[in-house]
């Protein structure tokens, strides 16, 4: 009953890439693309997108999809790719890098080049988890006779009853 309880849970995976040489701003525009569709839609839509974050993105993705993969098969727990959505995506702005342009007269003029933190989170749509927990549990009660399915064809076999155990008395 404890491994039941443990995959009722639905799984969930992130990952992230951070400094990624882009303007946040910019990413953004390309992670609201994504955001809530399956993952394989949103595979799909990266590759066709012709902004530079989208190959950036689609890498992040790719990564969270294993990461799932991954968390599924450390719990025991059969995971269907094809049930995976974008449950979270968002872009943090990170350091910028302060750089000097020469100017006319000796002067210099400051610009700023940005980086951006990408976050994507995949999570297993709640119907397929409570797919999978069901077919879970049918199998816990189909295994459960097998257990002493032996020791009671032998019974039946042998037409006596099977020898005490040695143990404590």
């Amino acid at each position: 009953m404890a491994d039941v309880q443990t995959q009722n849970a639905l799984i969930e995976a992130y990952a992230l890439a951070r400094h990624v040489r882009m303007s946040p701003q910019k990413a953004r525009l390309v992670m609201d693309l994504i955001r809530g569709q399956k993952a394989q839609d949103a595979l799909q839509t990266l590759k066709y997108t012709p902004k530079r974050a989208a190959k950036h993105i689609e890498k992040v993705l790719r990564s969270a999809i294993a990461n799932a993969e991954r968390k599924a098969d450390d719990a025991g727990a059969p995971l269907d790719v094809d049930q995976l959505f974008v449950a979270q995506c968002f872009v943090n702005e990170g350091p910028r890098w302060k750089r000097l342009r020469p100017a006319p007269m000796g002067r210099a003029f400051r610009y700023q080049k940005r980086t951006a933190h990408l976050w994507v989170g995949v999570a297993e749509h709640h119907v397929a988890a409570a797919e999978r927990v069901a077919a879970n549990v049918a199998e816990a009660e189909a295994q459960k006779g097998v257990r002493g399915t032996a020791r009671r064809v032998r019974k039946a076999l042998t037409g006596k009853q099977a020898p005490p155990k040695k143990g404590k008395k």
